[in-house]
């Protein structure tokens, strides 16, 4: 066993358990860290595995970003954990029904012949991941990068119009009032001699 097949288990080692423990732990904070650490540990598979662009997108992004937002609403949150947990035991058997399904399948496709291809060929030299995935996306994907990109945005568009609510007695500002209105009506103009105070 190469040392690269080595650094490989080991990053999956550590996808697994942080993924459990972020499933089993009883903190929210503590959970939404353990997927800090999953998706950490995912990228550095994607980068072992030659595919930097994902590697270092899923870091930016999903790390630098929505697990940022996804902490400080946990964190600000006052949410009930003794509540959050009552029903537990009520869901686990469908939960392990589940999960056991989940494995199965999981295992059927790794034992499968189907997914059992030949390793490809060394890449040259002047190899580029972010170009090849640029290329796959906008010419052979083109019209499924399209639907996925529509679908986000319709998705986006209904979630604002969802929680959109508007509230009597909060103050919120209207932007066809505020486009409406003069100069004329906001700001006057007072002409006064120097010296002479008003």
């Amino acid at each position: 066993m190469g040392f690269q097949e080595i650094v490989f288990y080991f990053f999956a080692t550590v996808v697994v358990a942080a993924a459990l423990s972020m499933i089993t732990v009883r903190n929210p904070v503590h959970a939404v860290l353990f997927l800090v650490l999953t998706f950490f540990s995912a990228a550095a598979i994607w980068i072992l595995l030659e595919a930097e662009f994902l590697g270092i997108t899923l870091v930016l992004v999903y790390v630098g970003a929505v697990m940022v937002l996804f902490l400080f609403v946990v964190m600000m949150l006052d949410i009930d954990i003794a509540r959050m947990r009552q029903g537990f035991v009520h869901y686990l058997p469908v939960g392990v029904v589940v999960a056991a399904l989940m494995v199965v399948e999981l295992a059927l496709v790794a034992w499968s012949k189907v997914f059992q291809v030949s390793p490809p060929p060394p890449a040259p030299e002047d190899y580029s991941n972010t170009q090849a995935l640029g290329e796959m996306l906008y010419t052979d994907y083109l019209y499924p990068f399209e639907i996925a990109a529509v679908i986000l945005l319709v998705a986006i568009v209904a979630a604002i119009a969802l929680t959109l609510r508007r509230r009597p007695e909060t103050k919120h500002q209207d932007p066809a009032q505020q486009v409406k209105v003069r100069r004329e009506d906001r700001v006057r103009l007072v002409k006064m001699c120097s010296g002479q105070g008003g």
